[in-house]
């Protein structure tokens, strides 16, 4: 009895060891450390941080798409060696003395801004595409609200006109002193109907670089980016463009590409990637 007695004790005692070790094994883990959350300042703070950086980056592929245009264009040259422009409709589009527009060209459609002329006749320099001649109403309304007094006066040439105003301008001054300021036909950006010659009462009308001592003139250098114009032909920059300064010479590429032009401080040439050879 004794000895059953004790076969039983030993019995319950294994059952109970394992009823133990079976308890310790389905124990749930002690959790782990929790991991403190980030806060809201936090967050958005990081999240801004990305998107200032993703901001910076489309900024950068944005100017370094501009400064390689010029590698896109898939131009040819003409018997005079001038590359013919492959897409002259485009409000980026860059005219110069390497640079000429092909043969035949007009904008689709011209219209006169409303603004002030010194004459009163319906002249073809009046007009300018639709889109450039709305951005320079914009610009004018702008001027009249600092008091100041801009007239337009020469925006659209034909390659005819151009063409009279260039041989004129030969027989008068000479080949060399001519091609100073005066485009040949079909290298004017006159041609393309997105640019505006302008001046003041103060200038007597005229286009001469004294323009830039007036009120209206400085004012259109600090300004004119911000309604999509650049002075296209800038001081200092001759040996680009082909061209000495003209501060009174507005050229329309749109706000956006404007303000980067002004922010650049150069040409047309050099944001796109177009040099003089």
């Amino acid at each position: 009895m004794r000895r059953k007695l004790t076969v039983i004790l030993i019995s319950l005692s294994f059952l109970l060891t394992a009823c133990s070790v079976m308890d310790t094994t389905n124990e749930p883990e002690a959790p782990q450390e929790e991991q403190t959350p980030e806060t809201n300042d936090e967050a958005e703070e990081n999240g801004e941080d990305e998107a200032s950086s993703n901001e910076e980056g489309e900024l950068k592929n944005e100017s370094e798409y501009a400064n390689a245009f010029a590698e896109n264009l898939d131009e040819r040259e003409d018997e005079d060696g001038l590359t013919v422009i492959q897409e002259p409709d485009i409000k980026e589009v860059v005219v110069n003395k390497n640079r000429k527009l092909p043969e035949g060209y007009e904008p689709d459609e011209l219209v006169v801004p409303d603004v002030r002329f010194p004459f009163d006749d319906d002249h073809p320099k009046k007009y300018m595409q639709p889109e450039a001649a709305d951005a320079l109403e914009q610009l004018f309304n702008a001027a009249d609200d600092q008091g100041l007094d801009l007239y337009a006066t020469s925006g659209y040439r034909s390659y005819e006109r151009q063409k009279t105003i260039y041989e004129n301008n030969v027989a008068d001054r000479g080949q060399e002193e001519a091609d100073k300021f005066s485009a040949r036909p079909g290298t004017s950006e006159h041609q393309t109907g997105l640019a505006m010659d302008v001046t003041s009462p103060e200038m007597e009308f005229r286009l001469d670089q004294s323009f830039i001592d007036t009120e209206e003139g400085q004012w259109l250098a600090d300004h004119a980016h911000e309604y999509g114009f650049v002075i296209r032909y800038l001081e200092g920059t001759s040996d680009i463009t082909g061209y000495e300064y003209e501060p009174w010479h507005l050229r329309y590429i749109g706000k956006d590409l404007s303000a980067e032009v002004h922010e650049s401080g150069g040409t047309l040439e050099e944001f796109f990637g177009f040099y003089p050879e």
